[in-house]
């Protein structure tokens, strides 16, 4: 079942990638008593989340920042990957990137991908959230292929 604005961020393991290093952390350690948006991205690398939308937060992080908006990223695949694409983006280290390598977390939030069709398998939807102590306030899921409501802007409009 698909989470819904309300609902509280499910309990899940998940590994951090934190300037360089990996860790296993709960999802609710990332979302307790913190604002966060949580995005997600079909997969590092990929065109549209190597061209916009990364790029949108990187863009924007000191925004999120003043507002005392935490930025996670998310995306199916392992913490090499999720490290090697943060430093190919030059993502700054107040964005941490989430490496569901089983897509365990993508799965709990109902919000998985089956892109086995372009040889990818699980992936997680192009989605952005906003989350208060890990309540959800705000969820936007892209329609398949687009790339309109999860941006940084999408998200920074929301929180104004």
């Amino acid at each position: 079942m698909t989470i819904k604005t309300g609902d509280r961020i499910p309990e899940v393991s998940v590994n951090v990638v934190r300037n360089g290093k990996t860790e296993t952390v709960s999802s609710s350690s990332l979302f307790k008593g913190r604002k966060v948006v949580l995005f997600a991205v079909p997969g590092a690398f990929t065109p549209t989340c190597s061209l916009k939308h990364l790029p949108s937060y990187i863009d924007s992080a000191e925004a999120f920042a003043k507002r005392g908006v935490d930025l996670l990223c998310l995306a199916v695949n392992d913490a090499f990957v999720m490290q090697a694409w943060a430093a190919s983006e030059k993502a700054p280290a107040s964005i941490a990137m989430l490496a569901d390598g089983n897509g365990a977390f993508t799965r709990a939030l109902g919000l998985e991908l089956d892109a086995s069709g372009f040889g990818m398998g699980l992936r997680a939807q192009r989605f952005a959230l906003y989350a208060d102590d890990g309540v959800i306030k705000v969820l936007h899921i892209e329609a398949p292929g687009e790339f309109k409501v999860s941006g940084a802007d999408a998200m920074l409009a929301e929180l104004t």
